[in-house]
Formats: structure tokens, sequence, C-alpha cells
């Protein structure tokens, strides 16, 4: 099959589950025998682990030009050429950086548009987008959607490319439910209508295959759970020399992933017994986090504990690669449900045991690859005691580890959720996947 991903790009700034998954899962489908383009849209993506896929396209919906179309009726009639210019790489760049940033008011109102289709404000752009799709050396036979935020493409692409069109389904409530009203309340009707146009939903859990099904009224039929996979190394397995103890936080730093309370458990383990623990965090941050991160790390000062925090800023795969093997457990202490648990698998196939809020995806993760300990949400306390029954045996902490290590091998390769997803597709255009022919 012929298959285009379309993804979101959020820049380089801060670790984004939504990339990283889009770029393995390109991949490795490439690698089963298919022909997949990786389009970015508003921003560049973390396209980084996505060998032998083809990513050259060009950025469509560039996040500059959908805010000035947005905002003046001038440029929804640019020619191609001035839009070229705020389509720059580096422009872009520097615009992810200011990512959380937006008025409220903005977001949206630019939501509400980008949903509209072409009723939207950005109907140049979408035209665009559905111009290089036609061209024959585009031509697909299906289309993916990374997230349903970006539904309102979808009944064109039907219209005019006669393709069927299926949207992953990932955390995109968090999002919506963030609007201000009315746009909030405007943004969910207008989804339950771009849902119809859309042929299959893929969500990353059953827990949010439940949420979602009944938010948008989708019928049972036409969403499935397939989890996300990792790109599994078989010798990522070992066991750690020393006594040196660790807790590793890997997301972007922000208040709703929980470090702040990490920050708390950590203080706590401090004052009582585990003097030589470390923090290591790395994920990063957009400037609307900067001012929760300084007053994390106010409270680590104050609490005379900040010599032994380090906040990292690089989580290229190389980084991270050292910062799981400098760890003894990871732990983000999402407040809110997540159906994504991408750092909790690259953790446990490193062998490093997670500790993590018993609500969202995690209780099917660890329940199917094991390797880690649930806390009530949002208890400190709780927390604190689950990290200090993995710090306080070396043993137990690597016999979790190694658990999560064979637990995620099992379930959670990228390579059985490219093979579900390929069939799942196959099924839809009558072409026979990698996987069926194997």
């Amino acid at each position: 099959m012929k298959i285009i991903h379309i993804s979101p790009g959020s820049g380089d700034n801060f670790y984004c589950g939504n990339c990283l998954r889009d770029a393995e899962l390109a991949g490795t489908m490439s690698g089963l025998g298919h022909e997949v383009l990786l389009i970015p849209m508003y921003l560049p993506g973390q396209f980084e682990a996505c060998e032998g896929t083809a990513t050259q396209s060009p950025i469509f919906f560039g996040g500059v030009n959908v805010y000035l179309q947005q905002k003046l009726s001038f440029f929804r009639r640019t020619p191609r050429w001035i839009d070229r210019i705020f389509d720059s790489p580096k422009l872009l760049a520097w615009v992810s950086k200011k990512a959380g940033t937006t008025n409220a008011k903005d977001l949206g109102e630019t939501m509400i548009s980008m949903l509209e289709g072409a009723d939207g404000r950005q109907g140049k752009e979408l035209n665009r987008l559905l111009d290089w799709l036609a061209l024959p050396e585009n031509r697909a036979d299906v289309i993916c959607l990374s997230n349903v935020l970006l539904a309102g493409l979808a009944g064109e692409i039907r219209r005019r490319l006669d393709v069927p069109v299926f949207c992953l389904l990932q955390d995109e409530d968090e999002f919506l439910d963030a609007l201000e009203q009315p746009y909030r309340e405007q943004a969910w009707d207008l989804l339950i209508e771009c849902c119809r146009n859309i042929d299959g939903f893929i969500s990353a859990s059953k827990y949010y295959s439940a949420v979602m099904s009944k938010r948008l009224n989708i019928e049972a039929g036409r969403i499935c759970t397939v989890y996300n996979g990792i790109n599994f190394i078989g010798d990522q397995i070992f066991e750690r020399a020393g006594t040196d103890r660790a807790i590793g936080y890997l997301s972007r730093m922000s208040p709703d992933k929980g470090l702040d309370l990490l920050a708390d458990a950590f203080i706590d383990l401090k004052r009582n017994g585990f003097d030589d623990l470390k923090l290591k965090v790395t994920g990063g941050k957009t400037q609307a986090d900067e001012g929760f991160i300084k007053n994390v790390q106010k409270k680590l000062d104050q609490a005379g504990v900040a010599d032994d925090v380090e906040f990292l800023d690089d989580f290229s795969p190389a980084a991270k690669r050292e910062f799981f093997k400098s760890i003894t457990v990871l732990s983000v202490p999402e407040r809110k449900p997540v159906s994504n648990s991408l750092y909790v698998l690259e953790s446990l196939s490193w062998s490093v045991p997670v500790v993590q809020p018993g609500h969202g995806i995690f209780p099917e993760v660890l329940g199917l690859a094991g390797g880690g300990l649930l806390f009530e949400p949002g208890n400190v306390k709780h927390l604190t005691d689950r990290l200090r029954e993995v710090l306080s045996d070396v043993d137990y902490a690597q016999e979790l580890g190694r658990a999560g290590h064979f637990g995620v091998a099992e379930n959670f390769s990228v390579n059985k959720t490219a093979e579900t997803m390929a069939t799942i597709y196959a099924t839809a255009t009558g072409i026979k996947s990698g996987a069926d022919n194997a």
C-alpha cells in the first residue's frame, strides 16, 4: 500500500509522544514493504527515528501562516511566494519555542476554523494540501490523520481524493477541554460532524477507546484499540553497577505532567533516609512552562536538595540512552488520565522500572508488561511510598526492570503495532498488507 500519514509537528523543544510514535510507526511500516509519506503540519516534527521513510514533503498549514490567515483577511489571498517566507524552517523553529503562549481566545477561534475545513479561514492552506496529495506521484491508497484535531481535513480529502481516511486517537480531549467557552462546546460539536467523514479510528488504549467512543458518538465498529509500540532493541537489558540511586523524569516539564509532585516526593525521601538519592529531569519545555519550572527549582533549593537534582536539556536518542543507564526508577506523575505511555515503554525496554498513577493507560500497560507499581493519582504520600519500595531494594528494582523489559518485548513492539495497523488498512482498501502476504 501507499500510505500518507499527516502528523502535526511540535518542534524539538520538548518530548513529544505523538511525533515519536508517528516516526517509529511510519518507519516500521516502510520496513514491511509499504510506501509511507510522513507529512508534517504546523511545525517541524521529531521524525529522526523515521528511517527509510520519505519525509521530504513540505510543511503544510505552517504555524505562522495559519495564525496570519486567522487574524487578517489579506493573508487568505496572498500568493504562495509570500506564504513561503512564513514557512521558513528557521522561523517555524523559533515559533515552536513559543508554544503554549497563544492567547486563549485566538487558540479557540483557530481550532474552530480548522475544524470547519473548506469553510474555515485556512481554506487556502487546505487547497494547497489537497492539490499536492492529488499529484500522481503522491496519490495514496489510505490517508491517516495523526489525531482527531485534524478531522476537519477529512471531508475534502474524501470528496476530492476518494481514499479511505483513518484517524488515530491519543489524548485530544485534554486539549479540547482546556479551550474556553464557547469554543469548547463548539469544537466538540464540530468534531462529531467531522468524524462522520472518517472511515475508522485507532485508539492508543482501551481506556481511551471508551472515552472517545462516548464523547464523539463513534459506533463500536468504527473504533479499535492498537497499543503504541517502540523499536525494541534486545540488548538493552543490563544490570546496574554500584549503589547510586536516582529517580528519573522524562516528559515535558509542565504542571499536567506532575513534575512538582515528583519534587515533593523526592524531598520527602531525601529527608528520610535516602541521603544519596539523585533526581534527573529531562524532556524539554516551552516558554509557557518556564515560570512553573522556576517554582519547582525554588522549592528544591529551599529544601536544600537542589545540588542533587539535574535538569538535562538534551533528550535526543543518544542522551536518553545515557539517561536510562543512570537512573534506578522512572516516574511521571501525570495529574490527568492519559492514553499515551511512550516514555514508560522506553524506560521498561531499558529494564528501568516505573512508578505511575493508577489511571488512564497505565493500569493497562503495567498489567500486560509488568515492570512497575501504581500509586493513587495526585497522592504524594502514596507516590513517595511506592518509590521507597523500589529504591530500598536493589534486587527488587532489577527484578521489576527485567520483567518490564521482557513484557514490552512481547506486547509493545512497534513491529506488532505496524502489522496490526497495516491489516486494518488492508481491510479498508482491499489490498493485501505485508503481514497478510507473509
